[in-house]
């Protein structure tokens, strides 16, 4: 089988389970380091043609990554593609095994075992704390009603602010996020690259956690990591005055 992923988190899982199966990926897709495959332009705006010369049986694709109108043209053309969606850590688990075992693995790779396991671990939380996870700014934009992200963090005792909004992704002001009065902001590195000195002094006086964004939004080999490294980094506040 030749597959095509536009999803960098299932290029990850895909190279590391079943290597030799892709044959070509976005410019994201950044795990495993050493992928070589050809690629085929970003996640929003991948070049279709260049899809189409590697001659994939499948593409893989996701809800939020990746455009509706990119996914009907691939269907257009012929090619079958399969489309993720996870909105909890268990969804994503799911649906991590169903795709990897309908392409061809056999049982279920250690890292997914280790992700069930580290996971299912968790102790149970102690009061939540109330934050607002900007995924963006200028504008700002912060994690909403379900969301895979929203579902990790709560497993780890964080209560997003916005989770009963009607929106998954909103796009609050910058006075409207301060009025929520959070106990807590997460701050993650990607898609915006949040740092100590760019996220922190919008909210000053209030503790911020600085967290790899891979581990809180991708689905795959990661997600083995995630328990132990996202709370250690949600434990390491940064105040700024």
């Amino acid at each position: 089988m030749r597959v095509v992923s536009l999803v960098p988190s299932l290029t990850e899982a895909v190279a590391t389970t079943l290597p030799g199966l892709l044959v070509g990926a976005t410019d994201w897709c950044t795990h495993p380091a050493d992928l070589d495959v050809p690629r085929v332009g970003g996640t929003k705006y991948p070049d279709l043609d260049r899809v189409r010369s590697l001659r994939p049986d499948l593409v893989l694709l996701n809800v939020e990554e990746n455009r509706r109108a990119d996914a009907d043209a691939l269907a257009a053309a012929g090619i079958p593609t399969r489309v993720t969606y996870p909105r909890t850590v268990d969804g994503a688990l799911t649906e991590l095994a169903d795709l990897l075992h309908a392409l061809g693995c056999a049982g279920q790779p250690r890292w997914l075992t280790r992700a069930r396991a580290e996971w299912a671990a968790l102790p149970a939380t102690p009061v939540p704390r109330r934050a607002v996870v900007p995924v963006w700014r200028r504008p700002w934009v912060v994690l909403g009603a379900d969301t895979f992200a929203g579902d990790l963090l709560r497993r780890l005792g964080v209560a997003n602010a916005y989770a009963e909004q009607p929106q998954r992704y909103q796009r609050p002001s910058l006075p409207q996020l301060r009025d929520q009065a959070p106990e807590l902001v997460v701050l993650p590195d990607e898609p915006y690259r949040f740092t100590r000195d760019d996220g922190p002094e919008a909210f000053p006086g209030v503790p911020c956690a600085l967290v790899s964004g891979r581990h809180l939004t991708w689905y795959g080999p990661s997600l083995a990591e995630a328990p132990a490294l996202l709370a250690a980094q949600l434990a390491d506040l940064y105040v700024a005055h």
